[in-house]
């Protein structure tokens, strides 16, 4: 296997286990090779220094969690193998310019600090087209579920589905337009936990006339900036991700407070067709310009 290719996989392995100790040894011995060899190999396949990147990479996903949920500070600190609060809040404060605590409190999220995954292998980064979307009003359905962050990606790919039938259940045919309204805020019950909302909505000249479910939504107009997903139907989660993980992050923007908003354009029109395995989905997430 070529140097490429070493460290690829050592990449992956690495952000499954930002959470364990990764001491310059440790690491070496996972890779085979002494700790001065595999530091310059991966200083010159990837231009950064690993212990640097694994400390950026930790910083990151403890930023994370503290949006996302209600986790003491601590508990987040030794999560991702810092020795004490302090210790966290200085190596915080030096990639985000904050201290946890006020970047918790913030009413909107900086993406400025969040170190993204390196990836070697060939990837095009979501490109967003920014738009102002007008007020919209719609009809539609709020339900809920709790999950940890390492669950977000399974549980809303197969509740999405769920929801949707559940409201649509008793239509004949599919509306041409669907909504599908993501918040989220941390669980009230569990400090570990995020609870997810999802709205499920349509246009109020398309509901069908046997679907009674839902309740008028008011959005607010604003600053969007858009991303287009086209693919299999299950890879939309993984999209969505590397747009928080990876795309606002690499262009420095700030998300407001507001909706993430799914566009769907279906092509079936039975709500009884089965799950299609190519979608088309406009992922509108709200930032401040």
């Amino acid at each position: 296997m070529d140097q490429a290719g070493i460290i690829r996989d050592l990449l992956s392995w690495l952000e499954g286990h930002l959470d364990q100790p990764l001491s310059l040894d440790n690491v070496a011995a996972k890779a085979g090779y002494s700790k001065w060899h595999l530091q310059r190999m991966f200083k010159e396949v990837t231009g950064h220094a690993i212990g640097a990147y694994i400390r950026a990479r930790r910083l990151s996903k403890a930023a994370v969690a503290l949006r996302l949920t209600s986790r003491p500070i601590l508990d987040i600190a030794l999560q991702y193998r810092f020795d004490s609060q302090q210790t966290f809040t200085r190596a915080f404060k030096k990639q985000f310019i904050q201290t946890p605590a006020l970047y918790r409190r913030s009413e909107e999220w900086d993406s400025t600090g969040i170190r993204p995954p390196i990836r070697l292998e060939k990837w095009s980064m979501p490109q967003p087209e920014f738009i102002k979307l007008p007020a919209l009003r719609l009809v539609g359905m709020t339900q809920s579920y709790s999950c940890t962050l390492e669950q977000i990606s399974t549980f809303r790919s197969e509740l999405r589905i769920q929801f949707w039938r559940h409201y649509l259940g008793e239509a004949k045919t599919i509306p041409p337009v669907l909504y599908g309204l993501n918040d989220s805020r941390p669980s009230q019950e569990k400090d570990d936990e995020q609870e997810i909302l999802y709205t499920t909505a349509i246009e109020p000249q398309d509901v069908p006339e046997n679907v009674h479910n839902g309740q008028p939504i008011e959005l607010a107009g604003g600053d969007y900036a858009q991303f287009i997903y086209d693919g299999p139907s299950d890879g939309l989660q993984n999209f969505i991700l590397s747009l928080y993980g990876t795309c606002l992050p690499t262009l420095k923007l700030t998300r407001r407070q507001g909706h993430d908003i799914e566009r769907f354009y279906p092509q079936e029109k039975a709500p009884d067709a089965p799950e299609p395995h190519s979608i088309r989905c406009e992922y509108l997430i709200p930032v401040r310009r």
